[in-house]
């Protein structure tokens, strides 16, 4: 065990190497490191006098909290899997998840939906959560940091979500590249205000636990709330993006808080004026890269290829990726094909999916599911989800590809793209487009022919008012129906 690194591992570290910073804030609770260690030890006892052990799971089920971190902590000390679920969910969403995760121990906060999936032994936040904080004689046992830690539900592009499971090593490696990416230094203090059961959120928590930063929680997003904490706690960096940004700006008209603090990605001149534009290579970029759950948060990024051609930039350090074609070959440079990786920060696989894990990791690599390119200058660029192929003749064309060239029309609010059935060349390319501006069919065509090899462009455009969805992606099967589509390979 002389190598390994568990979350817990660090938490220790910190408590020795930095006794007067605080690690949480959240509220009125402020921790120092010491504090927080000694509360993860507790709660790990607890925990383990309700049956946790190594490969058990326990379920966080309610907004951010201190209690998800410390959870987070317990779990990495006695060698189980924490999941903060999506609280947002339907009761029927995290009916789903209980039964799939089967937890030991479930702790949750009062919600309807949550409230109408309860089961006897659950633990409620606030007094009964502090109940499991216990004093215990009982060693822990050794845990190995390649054992999954954290498990994360993913979107659920096949009808059901998945927990993709993350092992300390990899949070670690992760965590590692983000600290060079966004340069943090010691004082770093970020605000969780985005959801914690996302990876965006979860990341960059980790990453400032890592650099045995500041960790200021807030339950949800609020504009007016994030200023308030932004100037009480001198916070660095927070989760934020363009709408979100813009309603901190409201809600600091007049300059009633100081934000100089945040170091941020420049976005308008009224927030420029606010905060402090970052100039690390993260926010230079504009925060720009290519990730999801399964490789830890991000397995490319803007900021390690600056001028690049792939808008996606260039790898971590700590991972390989390859654009492969489906019979596992490389595909040249400039070809379109799905990105793949290996390497420390990747998850461990899917919980209770023996199927979808060997399909996930066929020919050695993991297979993200999402089409990319490798440009002629090595960087990588972000196509769109694989979902499905269109077959035209020996051609191989992804609709993501051509939807992409679509919405670069100024006169295309949306599009989705379908295969119909074609006798010479067995699927001919059809899309399915949603106006915002005046174009013609032909218009269209001929601009995606433009932007793409001539064989990708539609033979054919239907003109609709919405397309219809499935989540955040086009409903396929929907469109098909409407439009005609079929004869895909394999079908």
């Amino acid at each position: 065990m002389m190598h390994d690194l568990t979350l817990s591992d660090v938490l220790a570290e910190h408590a020795r190497s930095r006794p007067q910073v605080t690690a949480v804030v959240d509220g009125e609770l402020r921790l120092t490191y010491p504090e927080l260690d000694d509360r993860v030890t507790r709660l790990a006892h607890g925990l383990a006098a309700r049956g946790v052990g190594p490969g058990e799971r326990v379920l966080w089920l309610g907004q951010n909290s201190h209690a998800v971190l410390e959870l987070l902590l317990a779990c990495s000390r006695l060698g189980a899997v924490f999941c903060p679920a999506n609280w947002r969910q339907s009761a029927d969403e995290l009916r789903f998840v209980v039964e799939d995760l089967a937890p030991k121990v479930v702790v949750w906060e009062q919600s309807e939906a949550a409230a109408a999936v309860r089961q006897e032994g659950w633990v409620l936040a606030g007094e009964e959560y502090e109940g499991l904080l216990v004093d215990g004689g009982q060693d822990f046992p050794e845990v190995a940091d390649t054992e999954p830690v954290l498990a994360l539900y993913t979107a659920a592009f096949d009808g059901r979500p998945n927990a993709a499971l993350l092992s300390s090593a990899a949070l670690v490696a992760h965590s590692a590249s983000l600290l060079v990416v966004r340069q943090m230094e010691p004082g770093f203090t970020f605000l969780d205000n985005g959801p914690l059961f996302h990876v965006g959120t979860m990341m960059f928590c980790l990453a400032t636990l890592q650099i045995g930063g500041t960790n200021v929680i807030m339950p949800a997003f609020d504009a007016e709330e994030v200023c308030r904490l932004v100037d009480a706690e001198k916070v660095t960096q927070a989760f934020l993006f363009g709408p979100m940004i813009d309603a901190v700006v409201a809600a600091n008209a007049g300059g009633k808080y100081d934000l100089s603090s945040l170091r941020f990605v420049s976005h308008s001149a009224e927030w420029d004026e606010m905060i402090t534009v970052d100039d690390s290579p993260w926010c230079r970029s504009k925060m720009g890269g290519y990730g999801q759950t399964e490789v830890g948060g991000m397995l490319t990024f803007l900021g390690l290829a600056p001028g690049a051609a792939g808008f996606a930039g260039r790898p971590s350090p700590l991972v390989q990726v390859r654009i492969l074609a489906p019979d596992g070959s490389e595909c040249a440079p400039g070809e379109v094909g799905e990105i793949c990786a290996r390497g420390k920060s990747l998850f461990s696989g899917y919980f209770a999916r023996p199927e979808l894990n060997a399909a996930k990791s066929a020919f050695g690599w993991h297979h993200t599911g999402d089409l990319g390119r490798r440009e002629p200058d090595g960087s990588i660029t972000f196509i769109g989800p694989k979902l499905r192929m269109i077959k035209s003749g020996n051609e191989n064309i992804y609709p993501a590809e051509v939807e992409r060239a679509l919405k670069t029309h100024p006169a295309v609010a949306d599009a989705a793209v379908i295969g119909v059935p074609d006798e010479r060349w067995h699927q001919a390319v059809k899309a399915v487009v949603a106006l915002k501006g005046e174009a013609s069919a032909e218009e269209l065509v001929e601009h995606v022919k433009g932007h793409l090899a001539s064989y990708k462009k539609p033979r054919f455009v239907d003109f609709v008012e919405s397309i219809p969805k499935k989540g955040f992606t086009p409903d396929y099967d929907a469109l098909d129906q409407a439009h005609g589509g079929g004869n895909y390979p394999g079908a």
